[in-house]
């Protein structure tokens, strides 16, 4: 399983000289299975580089798997490329929350006046899949989804090809329960023994004071929910936005400090926009 990383900021897109190293777009994630089939996570502001790269390539079929919408998971789609290109194929994979589907959601960011290009419009073939409480297969891949904490609800998912397995859980807050959501064991279950633990870790203690009930993690309970685990490597998501290089850099190295201090061999990183892991 092939991982890349197009966007790991959280809430909203930001540019500027501090925000170079870990990137400033928005959640998207690519994976690409042991056949080479392309599945997306989230359509955020990230999802624009992808496609075009994906033209490039000449890929014409990709599965997008979305974790929820709030709209920084949603606004890179209307300029993702595969969209406007007949011959392409988009599969929507998401879970109807709001009484509404994922093509529902998407619909109203391509309408006017919002959008001069209307989702009816689109020259690929689109096709929307529901999302049950079971696995689910694309390709290679079993994804097993469950439901996170968070305002509106959401999704988070476990990726398996070939016994190896990547934990997807952002927008999930750890220390309060949102309608639906589940406790701090259940994430800890889900994502035992994980080879890759990607988690939002978007507060401090300190943000956290104001931001209760947002629907964001503190790092250091999300470093916690990956050593209770097991995984064996973990990546902090979902940037804050005004969080700079350095101090993401400072977050990691508090992380590694804990790690050493339990004599863990938990490997800590923050996940940084164009990463690529190969589990």
């Amino acid at each position: 399983m092939f991982i890349k990383c197009w966007g790991a900021r959280g809430s909203i897109p930001v540019s500027g000289s501090e925000f170079l190293k870990y990137g400033g777009n928005t959640t998207c994630i690519e994976i690409r299975t042991k056949n080479n089939e392309v599945i997306i996570i989230d359509a955020g502001s990230g999802i624009r580089n992808l496609g075009s790269s994906l033209i490039k390539e000449g890929k014409k079929k990709v599965n997008i798997v979305f974790t929820h919408y709030h709209w920084d998971h949603l606004l890179g789609f209307p300029f993702f490329k595969p969209v406007y290109f007949s011959g392409h194929s988009i599969n929507l994979y998401g879970r109807t929350f709001c009484e509404k589907s994922v093509v529902e959601m998407l619909m109203p960011s391509m309408r006017p006046p919002y959008f001069p290009v209307r989702f009816e419009d689109a020259l690929a073939d689109i096709h929307s899949n529901e999302i049950a409480d079971s696995p689910f297969v694309i390709d290679s891949v079993t994804i097993e989804p469950i439901i996170l904490s968070h305002p509106n609800k959401g999704l988070g998912y476990r990726f398996t090809e070939d016994g190896k397995s990547f934990v997807f859980l952002t927008d999930n807050e750890l220390s309060y329960k949102h309608e639906g959501g589940l406790d701090f064991a259940d994430y800890a279950a889900f994502a035992e023994g994980a080879d890759l633990l990607v988690h939002d870790a978007e507060y401090t203690e300190t943000d956290y004071e104001m931001t209760r009930m947002w629907g964001h993690t503190v790092y250091k309970d999300a470093l916690r929910l990956a050593m209770e685990a097991g995984v064996k490597r973990f990546a902090l998501y979902h940037h804050n936005q005004e969080r700079s290089d350095q101090a993401v850099d400072a977050l990691v190295d508090d992380c590694k400090s804990i790690i050493a201090k339990n004599s863990s061999s938990l490997d800590c990183f923050a996940m940084y926009e164009g990463q690529e892991i190969t589990l």
